[in-house]
This record gives C-alpha cells, structure tokens and sequence, in this order.
C-alpha cells in the first residue's frame, strides 16, 4: 500500500495547474448513458474515481476512449442495465448511473453505494424523485431495482438539498415526458456544468444555478463535447498548503468566481492574493490568522475544505472553531492532526482548535479523501519527518498531489 514521505518546514514556490473536477466529472460521465451519440470530453482529471467510473461505464456496454484529458463515450451498444455491487462499493457516485438508465431504457438495477466513512447519505432523495417521475423502485438483497414504462414530468421537492440527488434527477428529467420542476436543488458549480453538457446535449432546462430548474422533456439527447470545469477543491487546498507553510505559488487553469467563501476565508488568514482571468498568485509570509467558520451548501463554505482549513487552523496564531452541518462524521481527521501536536478538541458537530507555534512530524493515517489531504498540509507546516498512510483515498480526488507539490518546493515523495 503507498505512503507519503513528507520532511516538513520548507517553503512552496512556483506555480501548480488546477485539473479538471472530479465532482463535476463523475456524473459527466454518466451523462454518457443518455444517448447513443458521442460525447466528447475534455479536461477529464486522473483520478482513481474516475478510473473507476469509466470501468462501471463499461461493463454496460457504453464504448469508452480515453487519451490523456479527453475521453469520447459512445452510448450506441448498452446491453447490460446493472452496476455491479463490486464497482459501487468503493464510490458513492455510482449512484449516478440510475438516473439515466432508467429514463432512456425503463429500467435499471443498481447496488446500494459505498465510499468513504464520513457519513451516512442516505439515497431516499434520489427513489422519492423516481418514483414521483413514475418510477416503481424497490430494494431487494442490497440492490435497488427500478423500472417505469416512460418517465413523466412532475414538481419534485426534496427533503434536503442533495448534489447527487439533484443531478440524478436532472439526468433522468431530460428525457421524461411532459415538465419537470425540481424545487430545493443543488447550485453546487458541479451541477450547473452538468446542466450546461445536458444542454448542449438538447436538453431543455431554465434556472440553472439557482434552487429551481425546470426541465422539459425532449425524446432523445445527441451527442456533444465538453471541457470540465476546474477544480475548486484542488485549488483551495494548495492555497491553503501555502498558507500553512509559506511561499509564493501561481496556480493556473483556475476557476476563482466559484470560490468565494474559500478565497474569503483565506484573505482572514492573512493569505495575500492576485487573482487572474483564470490564475491566483498567492503569497504567505507570516503565521496564519485563525478563522472560524460553518460548513454549508453552496455558496457557503464547502464541507470538502473544512479538514484543510483546519489543518491550517492548528498553527494559526490563536484560537478557532469549525461546526460541520453536512456530514455526521467528519472529524476522523482530528486524532490524526493531534498525533502532530495539534490541539484539537470536539464536541458533537463542533471542533475547537487552539493554534500551536509548530507541529511535529508523526505517522498519520488517512480516513478520508479531504482528510488525507488535510494531513499532508499539516505535514508540510509541520518539523521533521510525516509518514501518512491509505493514501489511497487521496488518488480518488487529486491528480499526483505529490507531484505538483514537488514541483513548487515540497519534500514529498510517494513510497510502497
């Protein structure tokens, strides 16, 4: 199982290209599912989810090309309805394939999802919407299977605001008959790049980016191509390795208007930035500024970048709290950070941190996605020497982190 080497206090320098998001790639994707055209997308990142999504896309029968950043789906030959329990269990996402499926060839059988351990996301928003649209679902050995003979438009409200949820039903609206209007729905950056593929696509959906859309169902969907938006997440997470160690990086192939309440935060923290048409320069030359904030869905602050801030929280020059509203169990990083000489403390949804001079290097383990990047932060903030293990989950959403650190000053190396 790989490992990252990290020889913490050394300053970043130079600059790092944002990759395409994975969030936004992932039901991307499965937007292939929807017609027997080509889609033809770029900026696709080289992450592991993705990896793992072109492999479910497969097993269906979708063609799939892939050459760098570009990949071409081809949805002429599906025969194979399903998404295997063995596929899904690893990423939550696949949960997207059912959707589309369903509205193009009236049925679909998916296994529950697995992922990471952050929380429960139970996926009864995305049955209710089905089975408003006409869908007749039911759960049966871990499974769910769905059939409709055709989809019809309907005014779906949902309990909680669900980013797969709401791109779930989005997929399947285009092609139900009639109007569909889909109250409480995601404005995630994610969601309105799938809603601009499905448009070019020819679907037909108004209010895009806001809380309602309302889609009118078209027969059928013709291929198109398509660059994925840049990843906010990655961006924010080295500006706020940068500021957590200090420096002076450049990133480009950024995307700075969706990422206001990060760049706000960070502005707090004394981070000094120069922000381009589509690059920041960000400069760090003093110890942070602690910040407190509450996670929240977009436009507030995103529950993928509460563990970094953190990370950056437990050397800032004072003390701080964080409250996550999302997600039930998201603090597995805290014990890690406290093995570095954080002084982190929890109570229910809360975490209190008091800002140290210096961490110490320590072997860590990652839990998480976002928590193992928010290690590797601390570790580069940190003296001496930081093993972090399972990085496996940081390959499921950033593209040879350790790669890009390297190239601006880190000492950071992967190992077996």
């Amino acid at each position: 199982m790989d490992k990252l080497l990290i020889q913490g206090g050394k300053r970043l320098s130079g600059e790092i290209s944002i990759s395409g998001a994975k969030n936004a790639a992932l039901p991307i994707l499965c937007a292939g599912l929807l017609t027997a055209g080509d889609l033809e997308l770029s900026n696709v990142p080289h992450l592991h989810d993705v990896a793992t999504m072109l492999k479910l896309l497969g097993q269906t029968g979708l063609k799939v090309a892939q050459d760098g950043e570009r990949v071409t789906l081809n949805g002429s030959a599906i025969t194979k309805l399903e998404a295997p329990y063995e596929m899904v269990k690893t990423m939550r996402a696949s949960i997207l394939v059912l959707g589309p499926l369903l509205a193009r060839f009236g049925e679909a059988k998916v296994s529950l999802p697995g992922g990471c351990a952050i929380g429960s996301r139970p996926v009864d928003q995305h049955i209710k919407g089905l089975q408003a649209l006409g869908a007749e679902i039911s759960i049966e050995g871990g499974y769910i299977y769905a059939k409709c003979k055709k989809l019809k438009g309907t005014r779906i409200v949902t309990d909680m605001i669900t980013v797969t949820g709401t791109e779930n039903l989005l997929m399947a609206a285009t092609l139900a008959e009639g109007e569909t209007i889909l109250e409480n729905a995601a404005r995630e950056p994610e969601v309105t790049d799938l809603a601009h593929l499905l448009v070019a696509m020819g679907a037909k959906i108004e209010g895009i980016g806001t809380d309602r859309l309302v889609i009118q169902g078209v027969p059928e969907l013709h291929g198109a191509k398509h660059a994925v938006i840049s990843d906010r997440i990655e961006a924010a997470t080295f500006l706020c390795a940068v500021a957590a160690a200090g420096g002076d990086i450049t990133l480009r192939n950024t995307r700075t208007d969706i990422m206001d309440a990060a760049l706000d935060k960070l502005r707090e923290m004394g981070l000094e930035m120069t922000i381009g048409t589509d690059s920041i320069r960000a400069q760090m030359h003093r110890r942070p500024t602690p910040v407190s904030f509450r996670t929240t869905e977009y436009p507030g602050f995103p529950t993928d970048m509460q563990a970094q801030f953190m990370a950056v929280n437990t050397v800032a020059d004072g003390a701080s709290r964080v409250t996550e509203t999302i997600f039930e169990n998201r603090f597995m990083h805290v014990q890690e950070m406290n093995r570095l000489g954080a002084a982190i403390e929890t109570d229910g949804n809360t975490a209190f941190i008091k800002g140290v001079e210096q961490l110490i290097g320590a072997p860590v383990m990652a839990t998480d996605l976002r928590a193992s990047a928010s290690l590797v932060i601390a570790a580069l903030a940190a003296r001496g020497e930081t093993l972090v293990d399972r990085i496996y989950h940081l390959d499921r959403g950033y593209d040879r982190m350790e790669v890009k650190l390297s190239a601006v000053g880190a000492d950071i190396r992967r190992i077996k």
